[in-house]
């Protein structure tokens, strides 16, 4: 493992629809995001942690958004597109891209943590500007290429897990 400089800058980018759902499908949980943020910056400079989330209709994350942003988190938000076939649009990868593009030439690594193979090129961009890039992710739904692509991966791992109790159905 590379020894990580206490002075090095860096930029966190969550993309929440992709951690929610792959903590929630794969292990029945919820990915505790205070921890995740403590064990990415591993005592770095924090410049910017920026948690991007799709707004559903029906669904109050009122509490939760309110949470990430008590935990140290600039959160971006937008709502769920309703195509008028009745399909639906609502991801941020052009939003992850372009912040962390704006930022490269403020910080030393980009933590991003999504395992949406459609970073790959972004990621090479990144690094080929001298940017480091790390990827934390759900290692069952990350993109292979973005593992390859990444100059350091780092699997979520059950400690960043906070298990979701079973309600009981009333009859």
């Amino acid at each position: 493992m590379t020894k990580l400089s206490k002075y090095q800058k860096v930029g966190i980018f969550v993309d929440v629809q992709n951690m929610f759902y792959s903590a929630r499908h794969q292990y029945g949980a919820k990915l505790n995001f205070a921890k995740l943020l403590e064990s990415a910056v591993q005592g770095r400079r924090l410049i910017r942690a920026i948690a991007y989330i799709v707004q559903t209709k029906g669904i109050d994350q009122a509490k939760f958004i309110d949470m990430l942003s008590r935990t140290g988190y600039e959160v971006k938000s937008k709502n769920l597109k309703i195509r008028p076939d009745g399909t639906a649009k609502g991801d941020w990868d052009m939003g992850i891209a372009i912040d962390s593009i704006s930022l490269a030439d403020r910080i030393d690594t980009m933590i991003l943590v999504s395992g949406d193979g459609d970073f790959v090129d972004l990621v090479n961009m990144l690094k080929g500007k001298g940017v480091r890039v790390e990827v934390i992710s759900f290692p069952k739904s990350t993109a292979d290429e973005l593992i390859e692509a990444a100059t350091q991966y780092y699997p979520i791992e059950s400690n960043l897990l906070i298990k979701e109790r079973h309600r009981k159905v009333r009859k």
